[in-house]
């Protein structure tokens, strides 16, 4: 595993979650729409969608745009960088033992527990 994506992993795609989310928005480039849609496309808890997508919204894999008082959009960022990355991280998981690696390092980073939301 690269550096690059080794450091994407550890600061930003550091749950289950965001890995689906990033798997969305890397299969629907031109996507933009709001949590509970996303959640509900991707087959997770709604709320637990949200705050994931601020986390990748602070960490600039996706763009968060307010619309309404209440609706917020979300898209994959624009940055060329992060999207090659996105595409790397993605090609590699095709790869059956990078992605035991992946689940690994994700599971010890989130300090698993049976309680814990991933």
């Amino acid at each position: 595993m690269d550096e690059a994506i080794q450091q994407f992993l550890s600061e930003k795609v550091n749950s289950f979650i965001k890995w689906d989310l990033v798997r969305f928005f890397h299969d629907t480039p031109h996507a933009k729409d709001t949590a509970p849609n996303i959640a509900r496309y991707i087959g997770r808890d709604q709320t637990t969608v949200e705050r994931e997508l601020a986390a990748l919204a602070q960490n600039g894999v996706v763009q968060a745009e307010q619309v309404a008082p209440d609706v917020t959009v979300y898209s994959l960022a624009d940055d060329a960088d992060t999207r090659q990355t996105i595409h790397r991280f993605m090609a590699a998981c095709h790869d059956r033992n990078f992605r035991v690696k992946v689940i690994n390092q994700v599971i010890q980073a989130m300090q698993f527990t049976p309680s814990h939301d991933f």
